[in-house]
């Protein structure tokens, strides 16, 4: 079963759902990263979650 991968590109169009800032991609732990939100949204599948409810909270 193969993972189906994140596309950067992504990143140009998605923005943070609670602060409207731009996200960073976390390659190794398969997130988009809020610096101003502190959240951490999760990829599945290779498709982000972009729902506040299922975003990490960052210390």
């Amino acid at each position: 079963m193969s993972e189906t991968a994140f596309d950067p590109k992504m990143l140009e169009a998605l923005v943070c759902p609670m602060t409207q800032a731009t996200l960073e991609y976390d390659a190794d732990k398969q997130e988009l990263i809020s610096k101003p939100g502190k959240l951490a949204f999760p990829i599945r599948d290779g498709i982000p979650v972009m729902l506040i409810d299922e975003a990490r909270t960052l210390g």
